[in-house]
């Protein structure tokens, strides 16, 4: 069975965290750490103890936004170690998930934490531990996304969703809804955050509440001096700040 270390700065949400590992008959023991220096002090000593040791850890279940030493600082200390234990952020920051990735988590599971999904991560860890003990497999994660994608969470599971599929972005107060022509996700990332991400690739902001794709804009409408764009089958308005702009680019557009 697995040892688990479960680290994060607010209190209610480790221990939550260590109530649903210690629920999962896989792990053999769950501890907490209220911050990533106990964590890396924990962890060196459990290798210093040997992978049968006492203290030995299995999986690290890592919090992202923690003072001091936050947990992709941790992540990336731990890449430099000979036998680091696994690592699988638990976080509320979903637009963390490439950089968690570029580090070898296993999995990026969103809070609000729910019992299946944690189950999910679990079952990775699982997988890829047993998969190391037969020696048939590297130490990677599962899912290893690149710049193209953007994680959602979908039935539970993190998916990734190709930037080129996405045709607009509606904001919905902190969190935005990627909309592709297969339907839609809902992500915790402010609509200028992805504005500024995605601008070289020609995404641009024609309202305050929406962002587009210049490759999906079908049509440039003008109705009575309101203009609007066609985006796939949705008509959007374009805001007087933004029209002369998205012009110029559609007109440059090949």
């Amino acid at each position: 069975m697995l040892r688990a270390l479960a680290v994060d700065d607010e209190r209610p949400s480790l221990e939550e965290l260590l109530y649903l590992l210690n629920a999962d008959p896989r792990i053999g023991t769950a501890e907490g750490a209220g911050d990533a220096t106990e964590a890396l002090r924990r962890i060196n000593r459990a290798l210093e103890s040997g992978p049968h040791g006492p203290e030995a850890i299995d999986v690290v279940f890592l919090d992202i936004n923690m003072p001091g030493l936050d947990g992709l600082d941790l992540a990336r200390l731990l890449t430099g170690f000979a036998r680091p234990p696994l690592v699988v952020f638990v976080t509320a920051h979903e637009d963390f998930a490439v950089q968690a990735f570029d580090l070898k988590a296993v999995d990026y599971v969103l809070k609000p934490v729910r019992r299946e999904r944690l189950a999910e991560a679990v079952r990775r860890v699982v997988e890829l531990r047993a998969a190391e003990i037969r020696g048939t497999a590297p130490r990677i994660p599962v899912s290893e996304p690149d710049p193209d994608h953007i994680p959602v969470e979908l039935g539970g599971v993190t998916r990734f969703v190709s930037v080129e599929d996405i045709t607009h972005v509606e904001a919905q107060g902190d969190y935005a809804r990627l909309h592709t022509t297969k339907g839609s996700h809902l992500v915790r990332i402010p609509l200028s955050t992805l504005e500024e991400r995605w601008r070289s690739r020609g995404f641009v902001r024609i309202h305050r509440r929406h962002l587009v794709a210049l490759r999906h804009v079908g049509e440039l409408r003008l109705d009575a001096g309101t203009v609007s764009v066609l985006v796939g089958s949705e008509e959007l308005q374009v805001s007087r700040r933004h029209t002369r702009e998205l012009r110029d680019l559609l007109m440059r557009r090949p």
